[in-house]
């Protein structure tokens, strides 16, 4: 039997009456055993990785990862975010929404990172909240968002409704030298690896969670690992992994942005020396501050399993947005269309779900709480995202996926000339040596995204060029050809019509836009 996506699943088995009470017990054990463990609510883990991607090659160091979540469930080949950013990414997975609907713009508090406006309005209706309505126990341990904690943003007094216990950094990615918002007092920690490696600090304080838990009550636990996030620093037994390692340079590596957008036209092409000296430094970097994160992975199912809470656990591994290092000469960031920076891991295992399924059915970070939320039993609130759990377990749901899909970002800039960079005039940000900046005003787009039936991604810029950017992915996978003027202008207008209703799209109207 299917249930639909509005409907909970079965928190108890429904027996005939004229069964015997022998034949009744045991279809009510089979029932809670195979089908969603529906005599107590399943418990839920979320961990999500920092500047993590796939299509570079990110999840090689997760071998643990990969064999004990991926091969013991479903790998997502088609797994997207909304929005290659940290902030207004994070801020989708907590709420289930484009960012053009929670309105977090970038990762500053002007742009809406965990300002008071977020506070007072998207928070109040973030995952925790439902979770905990459900009487889930709610742990958090990790980087938040951007601004979290600073000033402006209430400090670390504030403690986001519906978590009941909370590890929260203060401000950006760090690794030692960090505070933490700990249920709301401050809590310094120094670079003592032992004390204070942070990836190594949420693994112990989520066991230590484990260990206290109250038996009978269903946990969510969101760990939020600051890797592979600059400033990349490995923990001392894995500084010298991946020595011979370098960035890919196949597709659009050290590639020119030619018929791009005005930001991918200034880069210098070739790149500098230093530049791919930098970029394969940091690829190794990144590297080598996962392998801390696949220990955590290993560590934490090795723990549920002790505590017989593993086959009773949805364990969901996923990151905020991709990541680029040398492509169409852009040294490392994230925040563009391409394929390299929406594109991020996902995979998932738990009851219910079939080992080693790989899934190519698009889905977003979007998808990520209304899913788990799903998981949990309960009624699903408005959301732009769907459940994704009939794609993974068609035991337990049933249900459509989706057709196409939005990606938007907005762009940040200087109202200055960059000091290093004064030919380039001002609108710019995160700008690198040689003159290469990741950022700018009219870096602002939004793009549709189809899979299904046309492989194809249909991007317009707010900017002084009005500019269009179209790929069909079937034939250039690494987006260099812009064909805008080789398609069909009834196709065109077709995908602007389309990008027209996503962006204004708010719940389920943004689900079922079918883009052709």
């Amino acid at each position: 039997m299917a249930y639909s996506e509005r409907t909970p699943p079965p928190r108890h088995a429904q027996t005939g009456s004229s069964l015997c009470p022998a034949v009744s017990l045991l279809l009510v054990l089979f029932t809670c055993n195979v089908r969603y463990a529906a005599c107590g609510a399943s418990n839920i883990v979320l961990i999500l990785s920092d500047d993590q991607d796939v299509e570079l090659g990110g999840m090689t160091p997760m071998k643990k990862t990969k064999l004990l979540i991926g091969d013991a469930g479903a790998t997502f080949s088609n797994a997207y975010t909304a929005t290659a950013l940290g902030c207004p990414s994070r801020s989708s997975i907590l709420t289930g929404n484009y960012p053009h609907n929670h309105a977090v713009r970038n990762d500053s508090l002007a742009g809406n990172c965990s300002s008071p406006l977020w506070q007072k309005g998207p928070e109040t209706l973030a995952l925790p909240v439902y979770l905990s309505k459900r009487k889930y126990r709610t742990f958090f341990a990790g980087k938040y968002l951007e601004q979290y904690g600073t000033k402006e943003a209430g400090e670390f007094a504030h403690v986001p409704p519906g978590w009941d216990l909370w590890h929260a950094l203060v401000g950006d990615t760090k690794y030692y030298n960090y505070s933490l918002s700990v249920n709301g007092k401050e809590e310094k920690h120094g670079d003592s690896y032992e004390k204070d490696y942070f990836t190594d600090l949420i693994l112990n304080r989520s066991l230590e969670f484990l260990d206290k838990r109250s038996l009978g009550q269903p946990f969510f636990m969101m760990l939020s690992p600051p890797a592979a996030h600059a400033p990349w620093t490995a923990a001392p037994q894995y500084q010298k992994e991946f020595s011979d390692v370098k960035a890919p340079r196949d597709g659009s590596f050290n590639k020119p942005g030619k018929d791009k957008h005005w930001l991918l036209r200034q880069p210098p092409n070739p790149m500098a020396g230093s530049s791919m000296d930098f970029l394969d430094d940091a690829y190794r970097k990144r590297w080598q501050t996962l392998l801390s994160v696949d220990d955590m992975v290993e560590k934490l199912v090795k723990k549920l399993e002790d505590l017989k809470e593993l086959n009773n656990t949805y364990i969901f591994y996923a990151s905020d947005n991709g990541f680029h290092a040398g492509q169409f000469s852009l040294p490392i960031d994230k925040r563009q269309l391409y394929e390299f920076d929406i594109r991020v891991p996902l995979m998932v295992r738990g009851p219910g779900i079939a080992p080693k399924q790989i899934v190519k059915a698009p889905v977003l970070n979007i998808d990520l709480a209304p899913t788990i939320l799903d998981i949990s039993g309960s009624d699903l609130p408005i959301m732009d995202g769907q459940s994704f759990l009939s794609q993974m377990a068609p035991s337990l749901r049933s249900g459509p996926s989706r057709s196409c899909f939005l990606v938007e970002h907005t762009g940040e800039g200087s109202p200055v000339p960059d000091p290093a960079c004064p030919k380039l005039g001002c609108g710019l940000s995160h700008c690198l040596p040689n003159c290469v900046c990741e950022d700018s005003y009219n870096n602002t787009y939004a793009c549709v995204r189809t899979l299904v039936g046309i492989n194809l991604q249909y991007c317009e810029f707010s900017d002084n060029e009005s500019f269009v950017e179209v790929y069909n992915l079937t034939s250039d996978l690494s987006q260099l050809v812009n064909i805008v003027k080789k398609v069909d202008p009834a196709l065109l207008q077709a995908m602007n019509q389309h990008l027209i209703k996503l962006q204004s799209c708010a719940g389920r109207t943004g689900r079922l836009i079918d883009p052709l």
